[in-house]
Formats: structure tokens, sequence, C-alpha cells
């Protein structure tokens, strides 16, 4: 039984579309691998620099966009800023607002929490590649049935 032209050319466009849609996900597992990789990397050097640290250390946290250290040689009585040593009370309270973006945690704790974000990372990283080893396979299985289709003239199609 044979395929008429107009239906293998329609089965070939839907062959080629899969074998598009395939590729711009493996670009897009690919990026995402690459990302989760850099920051599982980021974490991994951290948790380095932490090990070398006294164990009662207490490091910082940021828990908002930023953290401001509050300059404590300098008067708080909210006068004139030229010239002297005084900070307006405006920009003392958006120091005592910034100061509450970051939060102070035992060595161990950040330990921990890092060695958790790298495991998640690590399962993340191992579902990526699973992912874009499925889409290679289903690229390369459209691209051979379209080899198929063409040098067949559609009889292996059906």
């Amino acid at each position: 039984m044979s395929i008429s032209n107009e239906a293998l050319q329609k089965l070939l466009r839907e062959v080629e579309t899969q074998a598009i849609a395939a590729q711009q996900q493996i670009s897009l597992v690919r990026t995402q691998q690459a990302s989760k990789q850099r920051e599982m990397r980021m974490a991994q050097l951290t948790r380095t620099e932490l090990s070398a640290l006294p164990p009662d250390t207490n490091i910082f946290e940021g828990v908002g966009k930023m953290f401001v250290p509050v300059p404590s040689p300098l008067a708080v009585d909210g006068g004139d800023c030229l010239g002297q040593n005084r900070l307006p009370e405006r920009l003392i309270g958006w120091l005592i607002d910034a100061h509450d973006r970051f939060v102070a945690l035992p060595l161990s704790d950040m330990k921990g929490k890092l060695d958790s974000r790298i495991k998640d990372m690590e399962s993340d990283v191992e579902g990526l590649g699973k992912r874009l080893h499925y889409l290679e396979v289903s690229q390369k299985n459209s691209k051979d049935q379209i080899d198929r289709m063409l040098q067949g003239g559609g009889a292996s199609a059906s």
C-alpha cells in the first residue's frame, strides 16, 4: 500500500516540526543544565571556603536585596551632615531598614543548607540529563524517519 504524495508531504511536515521542536527543547535543556551546574559549583566553592573557618564563627546570609553596615563612629542625632559627622534621620531610618535584610547564622546551619542545595541541584542536573537524552533520541528518530521517507518514497512510513 502506497501513500499519496499529499499525505506524504503532510507527514513529512509533521515529522520536521517534531524535529525542530526537539532541537529547540535540547537547546533550552542544555542552557538550564549549564546554569544548574554553575550554581552547584558556586555552592560547592562556598562550602569549601566555609570549611576553613573556625566552627564557632557566625556568618551572614542575605534575606533581601542588600545589606548595609551601619557606620558606628558617626553620631546619630539627626543633625545636619554637612561638615559634621552626623547622619540625617531619613538616612538613619534607611540604614535601620537595611540592617534587617540579613541574618546571622551558625556555621553548621549554613553548611547544612549548602549541602541540601547541592544535593537538590545534583538531582536537578541528573533529571535534566535524562530529559536531554530523551530529546536527543527523539530528534534522531525524527531525522531518521525523514531520511527513510525521502529515500523510500513513503513505502516504509506506514
